[in-house]
């Protein structure tokens, strides 16, 4: 008899997906709102599982050696590219989270970067006794080099790799969530906790997850399928941008699995056209 009480990373089919050497490669085609205008781009989200050290935060040269220090986490990888104008932007976000959630209950690190013609910021959130520690670093003047500690709650940009996890015991209802890297740095707002009111609603054989963050006049919705590997299909992101209401969207094109880490001569350029990425100059 199957065992239906398993949650889903504990199952065969997760370890025989996740844990198989290769990596999910998804690709998005993004509409970006930045100054008040929407800008035509590309995502990419990218989620594999690694051998993570929990002390320092950092993968594991060799996991083998590395006795109870080791955690399997899904690091998930995003990347936006769009131009504004005459420049470009690009930004990345990883996140790593520890698989055996009944074991590790909070993500264990977060990092960002953008860089645009003006300039660049990046910036690092870990867990460390407790309580999530972020260094912020930015060209800008009023927000120069900047440290905060925050309680160990539920944070936005984990919520990507926990619908990959165990999307049943996603948070829902009213809570207190840490906004994400992408928001807090594009809108030059503090990452400090806020109350959100989480709703999920399920049709066909699509999820719509909803994060409200009413005090920062936004929703982040992201769609998912219901079904295992509960790939996520697109989101949209409603804010207030220059005084007026706007909106981010992304919708899937391509998904593959592969080793891309592997796959780094030329002979292998001929794999971006498998995702959509040949055509594009962003």
């Amino acid at each position: 008899m199957q065992d239906t009480s398993a949650r889903p990373y504990q199952k065969e089919e997760f370890k025989k997906y996740w844990y198989n050497g290769q990596a999910e490669i998804n690709t998005y085609q993004l509409s970006q709102s930045r100054y008040g205008e929407d800008r035509d781009g590309s995502a990419v989200l990218i989620f594999v599982s690694e051998d993570f050290s929990q002390k320092r935060q950092l993968k594991l040269d060799d996991p083998s050696s590395a006795g109870s220090d080791k955690v399997s986490v899904l690091k998930m990888n995003f990347t936006k590219n769009f131009v504004t104008g005459v420049y470009p932007y690009s930004m990345m976000l990883s996140v790593f989270t520890p698989i055996e959630r009944q074991v590790s209950p909070h993500t264990l690190k977060a990092t960002f970067s953008s860089q645009e013609w003006c300039g660049q910021v990046f910036g690092q959130l870990n867990l460390k006794n407790k309580k999530y520690q972020i260094q912020s670093n930015s060209y800008f003047e009023s927000e120069g080099d900047q440290s905060e500690i925050l309680n160990a709650t539920w944070l936005e940009d984990e919520l990507w790799n926990l619908i990959r996890l165990d999307p049943e015991r996603l948070p829902l209802g009213e809570v207190t969530i840490i906004p994400g890297f992408f928001f807090t740095r594009l809108l030059h707002t503090p990452m400090k906790e806020q109350k959100a009111m989480i709703t999920s609603e399920k049709s066909n054989d699509q999820v719509n997850y909803s994060i409200q963050m009413p005090v920062l006049n936004r929703t982040l919705v992201i769609t998912y399928l219901k079904k295992f590997p509960y790939t996520v299909m697109g989101w949209e992101e409603h804010f207030v941008e220059r005084g007026k209401q706007v909106t981010t969207k992304a919708a899937l094109e391509k998904s593959i699995r592969l080793d891309y880490w592997s796959k780094n001569k030329n002979e292998f350029i001929g794999l971006r056209d498998s995702l959509g990425l040949s055509r594009k100059n962003y």
